[in-house]
C-alpha cells in the first residue's frame, strides 16, 4: 500500500469522513484544502438510484456550467463548406472534413477534447471512427448537442469553449466529471456543482425507484474526498 504524504493526511484530518457536509460547507472545505503547487481540479461522483444496464435508465447529458471549468478546451468540428467557416470563425481549435477523419484514423491523432460534427457528415464519421472516438467519450453525439445543423456550429463551438460539459452514468451508476479549478471561489464552485445536479434532476428516468442521489462526493485532485448531504443539495438546486 502506497504511503500518504504529510500534506495528504493533514488534509484528511480536516474531513470528518461520517460526516455529510451542507453544500456550502463542503465547497469552503474543497477550495480550502486545493492548495497544491498547481491549479487542481475540482471533481465530484455522484451515485444514482439507477440501473445503467437497463436502456430507460441510461442517464446522460450536457450542461452548461456558469463559470466555466476554469480549463482551456481544444474544439475540434467536422464540417465543410458555409459549416467549416461558421465554425472557424467562432473559434474552433480544428477543422475540417475528410482530411481530419483520416488523420485520425491514420495516425491516432487525438490532439483536442471535444468534438462537434455538422449533422452531413455524421454517417462518415461514425463509419470511419466509431471505435477510436467512442471508447474514449470523444464520438460526436445528439443526444449531448454535438451533432447539429450547421447554422448552429458557431453557438456549440462557444458554448463548450465557454465551460460545457458532458456527461453519463457508468456501468456502476455513478456520474463523475469535473466541474472547475482550485482557483475559482467556493461559490463559483458550489454554483457549477448545482447546475450539474439541477441538470441531473430534469434527467431523471421515469423508471428510477426509490431515492435518486445515494451519494456525493467532491474533491479537488491531491486532495480527500468530502460527503455531501445529497437532501441538501436537491433543496439548493431546487431552490435555484
Amino acid at each position: 500500500m502506497s504511503k500518504r504524504s504529510k500534506r495528504f493526511a493533514a488534509l484528511q484530518s480536516k474531513v470528518d469522513r461520517l460526516r455529510r457536509y451542507s453544500t456550502s460547507e463542503a465547497f469552503e472545505l474543497v477550495s480550502e484544502m486545493a492548495n497544491a503547487t498547481f491549479n487542481e481540479s475540482v471533481d465530484v461522483a455522484i451515485r444514482l438510484g439507477v440501473n445503467p444496464r437497463h436502456a430507460d435508465q441510461m442517464v446522460r447529458g450536457a450542461c452548461s456550467l456558469p463559470h466555466g471549468t476554469g480549463k482551456g478546451v481544444k474544439v475540434l468540428v467536422f464540417a465543410e463548406g458555409e459549416g467549416a467557416k461558421l465554425a472557424n470563425e467562432a473559434g474552433a481549435d480544428f477543422v475540417g472534413g475528410d482530411e481530419l477523419i483520416e488523420k485520425i484514423k491514420k495516425e491516432g491523432w487525438l490532439g483536442f477534447d471535444k468534438a462537434i460534427a455538422s449533422r452531413p457528415m455524421m454517417p462518415k464519421i461514425a463509419r470511419s471512427l466509431g471505435r477510436i472516438l467512442g471508447p474514449r467519450g470523444l464520438m460526436p453525439n445528439p443526444k449531448i448537442g454535438t451533432v447539429v445543423d450547421d447554422s448552429k456550429l458557431a453557438e456549440t463551438v462557444a458554448s463548450l469553449k465557454r465551460g460545457k460539459i458532458d456527461f453519463r452514468v457508468d456501468k456502476t451508476g455513478i456520474v463523475h466529471t469535473t466541474i472547475g479549478r482550485g482557483e475559482m471561489s467556493a461559490e463559483q464552485l458550489q454554483d457549477n456543482f448545482i447546475t450539474l445536479v439541477s441538470t441531473l434532476i430534469r434527467l431523471k428516468p421515469a423508471s428510477a425507484k426509490g431515492s435518486y442521489f445515494k451519494g456525493i462526493s467532491v474533491s479537488s485532485t491531491m486532495g480527500p474526498g468530502v460527503r455531501v448531504d445529497a437532501n441538501d443539495a436537491q433543496r439548493v438546486a431546487d431552490r435555484s
